[in-house]
């Protein structure tokens, strides 16, 4: 609870630097006086309500979403490598937000549906997979890759073919907040705070299958039941980030493995904290874009995969005997 604690007093703070720093430096005297007056002709105000608090509000979004949605799939799928991004979740949601861009764009509405029907459709492949085949751990990861890899050919194809799509979703397929506005954010927002609230009510009975499915049976849980839930609830929650954030990466992955390598293994804590460490891993990542080169700016997922990539190395050569949760 201590760590919970502080995590969150650091996203705070993290909040608070986002605000005033980005190619203009407000002030925090600024900002409290801009929020205060709220006068629409003030430049710190219009910076701070039109840029950076959507912004701010995505991140923390879009980070707490895909590193829950981490969590549960590392839970059902009882593995330390499987995550959104690893097992093609994002690219199912990408490819169907492609297709909503390039053949219906009077129907961008639509697109948080689109992105966790595409999630979902994916989510529910692996799991057949695992379910029919009773494939082994590192199976299950090599299967949403390759169904990652066929979804991520279809937004190619769909790309070739409608190049005038190219420019409108090249920063989605990077990933990034800086189109977000929040009437983009608002329509997935809500799914998110489902998706979380479902995931921390089932934690405990997340933390029973991780028994196994034969001791959860015997406690009452109904596993296939729940696991089929719980992968419904990740893909909504991987689903409506990419909605807005697009195919940000690792976060599904690094977040809920530092989690658990805190805290422990009991997913009433894990979830939480996976939430708050996302946000802030996000926060810091698109500060870092922001700043690190001003006045360019740099897509959050380029960050984020430069961070991700050499973490993934590690946790492969960590999980070298074979043992792929722990």
């Amino acid at each position: 609870m201590v760590i919970i604690a502080v995590t969150a007093l650091l996203l705070a703070v993290m909040v608070a630097v986002n605000m005033m720093y980005g190619s203009a430096t407000i002030s925090f005297r600024e900002i409290i006086k801009a929020l205060s007056e709220k006068d629409s002709a003030d430049f710190a105000y219009r910076i701070i309500v039109y840029l950076r608090l959507p912004r701010i509000v995505a991140a923390i979004a879009a980070g707490a979403a895909l590193a829950v949605a981490g969590g549960v799939l590392q839970s059902v799928l009882n593995n330390a490598l499987a995550s959104p991004n690893i097992i093609g979740v994002n690219a199912g949601s990408g490819l169907f937000v492609v297709l909503i861009t390039a053949f219906f764009p009077t129907h961008l509405t639509m697109i948080p549906f689109a992105a966790f029907a595409g999630a979902l459709i994916v989510a529910l492949l692996i799991y057949f997979t695992a379910y029919k085949t009773g494939a082994s751990r590192i199976t299950i990861v090599l299967a949403g890759l390759a169904v990652g890899s066929f979804f991520g050919a279809a937004i190619d194809t769909v790309l070739t073919l409608k190049p005038d799509v190219m420019i409108s979703v090249n920063s989605f397929m990077v990933g990034g907040f800086s189109a977000v506005n929040f009437d983009v954010v608002r329509f997935a927002l809500f799914y998110i705070v489902i998706g979380l609230i479902l995931a921390m009510v089932l934690s405990r009975e997340m933390n029973v299958i991780s028994l196994g499915d034969e001791v959860a049976a015997s406690l009452g849980v109904r596993v296939h039941l729940l696991r089929f839930v719980l992968i419904v609830c990740a893909s909504l929650l991987a689903g409506s980030a990419v909605s807005f954030a697009g195919l940000l990466g690792f976060i599904g992955l690094i977040v809920p493995h530092m989690c658990r390598s805190m805290i422990g293994h009991d997913n009433r804590f894990v979830l939480p904290f996976s939430a708050l460490a996302g946000a802030l891993f996000v926060l810091t990542c698109d500060l870092i874009a922001r700043t690190a080169f001003a006045p360019y700016e740099l897509p959050v997922g380029i960050i984020m995969s430069a961070i991700g990539g050499p973490f993934f190395i590690y946790l492969l050569f960590k999980q070298r005997r074979g043992r792929l949760y722990d």
